[in-house]
């Protein structure tokens, strides 16, 4: 059972940063039955568009924060979701300089991340971003499986691409079209 690593005693506070100023944290890629992914906008967001994730309480397992922030997010119980996978271990990025807030204690310079891949397995109705008082999203929907990589900020790039390559491998194959087949000469 993976717990949040690295924490000095003074650490255990709400916001939850280890000692290399990382901020463990949960990503969730919510797939439909032809493999697209749910793409939420944020609320108050100027057109910001991402993949639910939140942050990690010191307490918490990467599995039990997922399903935390699933449905604090999305509003989507785990009877609605079948897990299809995570990644293995921790995927790290970095904020720019201008976001990283250097009066707060401890510093956070960044996020590291555990992903998990899901399968809606509910109805799309199930998907509730008005479920909790204060929402992260205001809009959702379905887009084609590398389309976040491009269309996330450009410092969340590397670690969307690296969660995706991990996970795609859970998908099931899709099945070959049946043609004629070309004869080699």
């Amino acid at each position: 059972m993976t717990r949040v690593p690295n924490l000095e005693p003074s650490q255990y506070n709400e916001r939850v940063i280890d000692q290399d100023g990382f901020r463990p944290n949960v990503g969730i890629v919510i797939c439909n039955g032809a493999d697209q992914v749910l793409w939420g906008r944020r609320l108050n967001g100027r057109d910001s568009w991402q993949f639910p994730q939140g942050g990690m309480h010191l307490d918490e397992t990467p599995e039990q924060a997922m399903y935390r922030e699933l449905e604090e997010e999305v509003g989507l119980l785990p009877e609605s979701v079948q897990i299809l996978g995570r990644t293995q271990s921790w995927l790290h990025y970095r904020l720019p300089k201008r976001f990283i807030r250097q009066s707060e204690n401890p510093v956070c310079v960044g996020q590291k991340q555990i992903w998990f891949l899901l399968r809606l397995t509910g109805a799309e109705s199930d998907i509730r971003l008005d479920a909790h008082d204060d929402p992260e999203f205001d809009h959702w929907r379905w887009v084609s499986y590398w389309y976040p990589v491009h269309a996330i900020v450009d410092f969340k790039q590397a670690v969307y691409r690296q969660a995706l390559t991990q996970l795609i491998g859970l998908l099931a194959p899709k099945p070959r079209k049946r043609g004629r087949r070309r004869r080699s000469r």
